[in-house]
């Protein structure tokens, strides 16, 4: 079901990240390099040199732990211009969590790019107070836009969503930003009480598959 006016759109802010370059990967190196509290990183851009990086840890936690997505004036240490980039890989320690490696893209004005972008639900749908469950599905979605059209996040109005309305990829319009993924997925529905205990009871029914966890980022220096 489309609700009119249910789309808001927040314009992409800016994030100043510092870094120093380094140099090839060693694993000595890499050990020594984040207990002093930095993590190592790459910049690349289409067309141009890859650029190996080095982050402290605590300046780079904002432009990881965000619910939005931010473009990033990247300043590199014996560089005379910033770089405009956005965060598109990131990888974390398996057992601590701790950021081991992270991912820059450049930006390039006129150059489409794709990139995922948030999405947050706003409102308190109609259908809960009936007895039915809101089920947030795509909590993020896949885009491909110029960098100047970049948002930083989708909200997406459920309040008028009854029992069994739902918001489809197909629903979602915005302005020079093509969506990528299934136009027939489902993002946001409620669904009614019958189904809703049918899906937690698939849940915890023994033998049922536990769901598959996806990571991204770069491989090349995970974890000592």
């Amino acid at each position: 079901m489309f609700v009119k006016n249910f789309i808001d759109i927040c314009v992409m802010s800016e994030i100043t990240l510092k870094v120093e370059k380094r140099g090839a990967f060693k694993r000595s190196l890499s050990r020594s390099m984040r207990t002093a509290g930095f993590v190592p990183g790459v910049y690349y851009i289409h067309g141009g040199e890859n650029i190996a990086i080095k982050a402290h840890e605590l300046a780079l936690r904002p432009v990881v732990f965000t619910t939005e997505s931010n473009v990033v004036n990247l300043e590199v240490e014996g560089e005379a211009k910033p770089f405009s980039c956005i965060l598109k890989a990131v990888q974390f320690h398996p057992i601590t969590s701790r950021i081991v490696h992270f991912d820059l893209i450049g930006l390039k004005e006129g150059e489409m790019i794709e990139l995922e972008i948030p999405v947050a639900l706003k409102g308190n749908a109609i259908g809960i107070k009936d007895g039915g469950q809101l089920q947030f599905i795509l909590h993020r979605l896949m885009v491909k836009c110029l960098p100047k059209d970049i948002p930083s996040h989708i909200d997406l109005e459920v309040s008028e969503l009854k029992i069994s309305d739902s918001i489809k990829v197909s629903d979602i319009k915005i302005d020079n930003v093509e969506i990528l993924n299934d136009h027939n997925a489902v993002v946001v529905s409620v669904v009614p009480p019958v189904a809703a205990a049918v899906d937690e009871k698939a849940a915890v029914e023994p033998g049922t598959a536990e769901p598959e966890v996806i990571t991204k980022g770069k491989k090349e220096e995970a974890a000592d």
